[in-house]
This record gives C-alpha cells, sequence and structure tokens, in this order.
C-alpha cells in the first residue's frame, strides 16, 4: 500500500496542505475522501476552465499496517506517539528497532521533511481525519493556536476546544511551530461513526472547506455540494464545546460503557454509564458525552464536554 494517496500543485505559490486519512486503521472514511477529493481536483480544471489551484496539496495515508489489518493499531495507538521527545530517537533508529507505528511516524516525518524543504511553503496546514465508534455527531477539534480555531471554525461542524488537554501525543499536539521550520498549523475533524456511508461525503466536503478557508481554492471555483449535509446534521448541535474531563482507561480495569451512549447526549452527574471490575462508572460531571467508546483498542473510555457560549 502506498502511502500517498495523491498529490495537487498549482502554478501560485501557497500553503503547503497535509492530509492524513487513516490514522487509526479502522477508520476508512479519511482515505475514500482523499481519493474522491484528487479525483475531483483532477477532472475540475475540464469541467471549469477558469480553475487555478494554489499550492502544494498532499494526502496520506497514516497507518498503512493497521489499515490493511482492519484494526485501530498494531502495538501502539498511532495518534499517541506524536511526543516531541520520542522524534528525535525516531528519526534516528533503524526500522527494525521501532514498533510497527514508530516505523509508521518515521516514514511520515522523512516524507513531510522532504515536502518542506522541496516546496519552501511559508506555512503549512495538517488536516486530520478521523470518524468514532459512537453515533450521534461530527465535530472538529482544535489546539490553542488561533489559527486552528479559524481554520476549524470553517468546516460547518461543533468545535471541540481544550480536548488536547485530556490526551497526549496526537497530530494537534506536534504539527506546530515548535517542531517545524514553518508556520504549522493543526486541525482534526470527526465524520461520524466508523462504518457510517456519509461519513466519507461529510469528510469530502471537509476538505473542500479547508482548501477554500486556506486559500488553496477560490470559493467560486469550486462548489462543495456536501456543504448543505454539513450545515443540516450540526444544526441542533452545539456550535463550540470544551473539555470538562477525559476518562482514561486503567490497564486491566475490564472498562465496559452501557451501549447506545451517543456523541454530545446529555449526561448527569452522578449518572451510572458503565461499570468495569472495580464497580460502576459513574459521571463525575453534567455535560455531553463525547465519543464513548465502543470498540477493543483505545485508551480513553469516554470524554465529557460543555456547552460554551
Amino acid at each position: 500500500m502506498e502511502r500517498v494517496i495523491g498529490t495537487s500543485e498549482g502554478e501560485e505559490k501557497g500553503p503547503l496542505f497535509i492530509c492524513f486519512g487513516g490514522m487509526h486503521g479502522n477508520e476508512p472514511a479519511g482515505i475514500k475522501a482523499l481519493e474522491i477529493i484528487f479525483q475531483m481536483l483532477e477532472i475540475e480544471p475540464m469541467r471549469n476552465p477558469t480553475f487555478k489551484f494554489k499550492g502544494r496539496f498532499i494526502g496520506l495515508v497514516g497507518n498503512k499496517q493497521a489499515y490493511q489489518e482492519g484494526k485501530r493499531f498494531i502495538k501502539k495507538d498511532l495518534n499517541r506517539q506524536w511526543l516531541s521527545e520520542n522524534m528525535t530517537r525516531i528519526l534516528k533508529s533503524r526500522p527494525n528497532h521501532l514498533s510497527p507505528e514508530e516505523v509508521e511516524i518515521q516514514e511520515i516525518l522523512f516524507l513531510i521533511k522532504k515536502e518542506i524543504k522541496e516546496y519552501q511553503p511559508e506555512e503549512v496546514v495538517v488536516l486530520d481525519i478521523h470518524t468514532t465508534s459512537a453515533f450521534g455527531g461530527i465535530f472538529t477539534i482544535v489546539n490553542d493556536d488561533p489559527d486552528s480555531l479559524n481554520i476549524g471554525s470553517q468546516l460547518h461542524a461543533p468545535v471541540i476546544k481544550g480536548l488536547i488537554r485530556g490526551l497526549k501525543g496526537t497530530t494537534l499536539h506536534f504539527f506546530d511551530d515548535k517542531n517545524f521550520p514553518v508556520k504549522t498549523t493543526a486541525v482534526t475533524f470527526e465524520a461520524g461513526q466508523h462504518k457510517e456511508p456519509q461519513a466519507v461525503n461529510r469528510s469530502v466536503a471537509a476538505i473542500v472547506n479547508c482548501l477554500r478557508s486556506i486559500g488553496c481554492v477560490d470559493a467560486d471555483d469550486v462548489e462543495n455540494i456536501h456543504d448543505q449535509m454539513l450545515l443540516d446534521y450540526s444544526k441542533n448541535l452545539p456550535k463550540v464545546t470544551e473539555l470538562l474531563y477525559t476518562y482514561a482507561i486503567e490497564e486491566g480495569e475490564e472498562f465496559e460503557l452501557f451501549p447506545g451512549f451517543k456523541n454530545f447526549q446529555t449526561i448527569e452527574k452522578g449518572q451510572v454509564l458503565g461499570k468495569n471490575k472495580f464497580g460502576d462508572i459513574i459521571a463525575r460531571e453534567s455535560g455531553l458525552m463525547l465519543m464513548p467508546l465502543y470498540q477493543k483498542q483505545g485508551e480513553d473510555g469516554f470524554f465529557m464536554v460543555k456547552e460554551v457560549v
């Protein structure tokens, strides 16, 4: 399986836009959406002679091996390994001395560093496409960079602030100005449940919106036919929420949520949410459920968020 899903580059200089699909191997929507996007960009100049692309766009598979095996990860969650302190060791190591996910990181970083060196962009934007094991909502996750919030707010989905405080080692943590020689901004888009057919179309819409928001394509040149779908799906969801707390699963605790919880479902403080070998799992605060875990692999049982004005 090739790492690079596709590339597109315009005659006019612009940002280097990097979009990941399949950072978790059991989340195929982003990869399928990128395949569609590059087909769209190939035929768009034939349909619209005035169409121009600005900058360089590359679509990448995140965890190739896990994707081929249909698993979230092989040994370690790839989207928890983007830790600055790991990178020097990973980049200097031979692949046979690394875990499967560390090999994926090494290949991705060598490729991105090569892209930056050759293209010499003034700005790098990273969009990471995901899906969840639960139904009930799409959303955008941003970090503390104002540019991340600005881009995320244009993807027509609820924006989750502060979530990176309850996580570590994600693309939102690593892809920033401290780790790259140019201005680097990261955003994550969650397109729905893993197996929802519409998750692919939502991902296509998010990618097109991101391309428009950072100036790679002109709003008048690219009609985003899926925009209204995102707007309709999000209209009854909170526009902006902030993290309250994360339920981190302890090794061997036998975590199990009760079935049926959905993204953005209202939860009351003291509500029994599931069980483990120690007893009931109880909500510490009232809020909105986010990403309840209904799959075998994963380190986070759920997130609790609150709506903010």
